[in-house]
């Protein structure tokens, strides 16, 4: 079990106690919840968004999807998902499709879904298919200090 380099030292810098479990390989966000015994909204997923010539990383519970329409009444902006290779680029320390929701450690704003706050804990990827972190929800919300925060995903 390993987490991303990048994630780690911010973790680190900031002080936060994490945990890892490992788990096994699944297709999607909501598996990898049912694979690892973790509540899906309780699992932090993270999806790289473009506008204009920037990013954000909309951070939804895994039983969620991302709501564009909802984004845009939010944002007021044009937005599309991000491409493999942005994403790659972006994250480059992390397997395609595995990031994880502290934008801050890799320099992207955060959106961060309303119902991911208050949280007892929060599971998010760690930055490959087979490792999951947890911190304190008191922690992840420190973290997310910084995010702008909305209602804009819908239950799967």
């Amino acid at each position: 079990m390993t987490i991303a380099t990048r994630l780690k030292a911010h973790l680190d810098s900031q002080n936060v106690a994490f945990e890892t479990a490992a788990h096994p390989r699944t297709a999607t966000t909501s598996e990898t919840a049912q694979a690892a015994h973790v509540p899906g909204g309780k699992l932090a997923k993270s999806v790289l968004i473009h506008h204009d010539d920037d990013y954000y990383l909309a951070v939804v519970p895994a039983s969620h999807r991302v709501s564009f329409r909802a984004l845009h009444e939010l944002l007021g902006e044009s937005l599309a998902l991000a491409s493999e290779d942005e994403i790659g680029e972006k994250f480059a320390d992390c397997d395609m499709g595995a990031v994880p929701p502290i934008g801050d450690a890799y320099g992207v704003p955060v959106l961060l879904e309303d119902s991911l706050t208050g949280l007892d804990r929060v599971w998010f990827e760690g930055g490959d298919h087979r490792t999951l972190v947890s911190v304190a929800g008191a922690d992840f919300d420190r973290l997310m200090g910084y995010a702008r925060r909305g209602s804009f995903s819908r239950r799967l």
